[in-house]
């Protein structure tokens, strides 16, 4: 099931609401949508991109939080300790800022085209920063 669509620098990416999990983060989320910004690499947390929200206030808190998310998974921390960010995961990945290690939300799972995901986030990582928009699949 595709719930939204995930566009990275002209690749198009489905994936699923982890709504079960998650409830109150897809929630806040789905109201975002169409969602644009640019991706930078992470600094601290491995293979993954981010999109940093500086002190934006979700409103919402800590549900569903890991500190590894798999490749495909998009979490996103809701502030505190560091600042609001969404983070995608295409590699090994261990979330950590400059305060340590944090744990975000997972909300959001792509379904397919992992080995895209990882062209793009090395591209990130060598090239820089890309655009990105999350809208209704």
């Amino acid at each position: 099931m595709t719930d939204i669509e995930i566009e990275i620098a002209g690749e198009v990416f489905q994936a699923r609401f982890e709504d079960q999990d998650a409830p109150q983060t897809c929630a806040r989320f789905r109201e975002l949508l169409p969602f644009s910004d640019r991706i930078i690499h992470v600094r601290w947390s491995g293979e993954a991109c981010w999109i940093p929200m500086g002190d934006r206030d979700l409103g919402i808190g800590h549900e569903n939080a890991t500190s590894h998310p798999a490749p495909g998974h998009v979490i996103v921390y809701p502030g505190g300790v560091s600042e609001t960010e969404i983070l995608i995961a295409y590699g090994p990945c261990c979330f950590s800022s400059k305060a340590g290690q944090l744990a975000g939300n997972h909300f959001l799972t792509i379904t397919g085209g992992l080995d895209r995901l990882a062209k793009i986030g090395r591209s990130v990582l060598w090239d820089g920063a890309k655009n990105i928009t999350f809208r209704k699949g």
